[in-house]
């Protein structure tokens, strides 16, 4: 297991300082996203699923930073669930939206098929994370919803309609799948700013990317 770093502040220890900032990054991003979506006044059911993934993603982060790193040592393993949970949460809305904006092209019926699929698997997933305790199914969840929910529905619509709401989605899928690729590899420029902290920052950068993409998205009759 490779060393945890510490630092104490006015007698405080903090575990993981840097992984801790750079989750506090995303849920810094995460909360600004929501609020400006909640801003726009716009009402279609899409916009209330961004709106829905940023908002959770910002607390699931939050929730890994504080509880799953910073003072994880004042908790039992299993105060790791909040935040996983959350994280399972906020993906199932971000595919929902990615859904959602797909009635743009698809039929109505379809959007409800794909609708029921997502709660399924979903629920599927959370409970194998619950009885398990296992974070493989956090991440085979997450893998699953933004690299082949997400990314196929955008890529369909930016396909039939070159649409810069799906153009940006994409990118924000593909920095994703880069903080993916750290955090499975492990791979670590240094012990303090290890691929955790890079895997953070690269979520960051991903959620910037799907905030443009929620906040160019056009769900007028007749839209291309």
């Amino acid at each position: 297991m490779d060393p945890i770093n510490i630092i104490h502040i006015a007698g405080i220890q903090i575990n993981e300082p840097i992984v801790t900032l750079t989750d506090l990054m995303v849920s810094l991003v995460c909360f600004i996203a929501a609020w400006r979506i909640h801003r726009s006044g716009k009402k279609e059911r899409v916009f209330l699923y961004f709106k829905l993934y940023f908002l959770v993603m910002g607390i699931a982060t939050t929730l890994g930073g504080l509880i799953g790193h910073a003072f994880l040592y004042h908790f039992t393993f299993y105060w790791k669930l909040p935040g996983w949970i959350t994280s399972m949460i906020s993906i199932m809305f971000v595919e929902r939206a990615a859904i959602e904006h797909t009635r743009i092209q698809l039929s109505k019926k379809i959007v409800k098929v794909l609708s029921i699929v997502n709660v399924i698997e979903f629920l599927t997933f959370l409970t194998l994370t619950i009885v398990t305790l296992n974070f493989f199914f956090v991440e085979f969840h997450s893998g699953y919803g933004l690299m082949f929910v997400v990314l196929s529905l955008e890529g369909f619509l930016f396909i039939k309609t070159k649409n810069n709401g799906s153009k940006f989605m994409l990118v924000g899928v593909f920095f994703a799948a880069v903080a993916a690729m750290f955090f499975m590899n492990k791979i670590s420029p240094h012990q303090w700013f290890n691929y955790l902290a890079v895997s953070h920052t690269f979520m960051a950068i991903a959620a910037f990317f799907f905030y443009l993409g929620a906040s160019r998205i056009d769900m007028s009759p007749g839209t291309k």
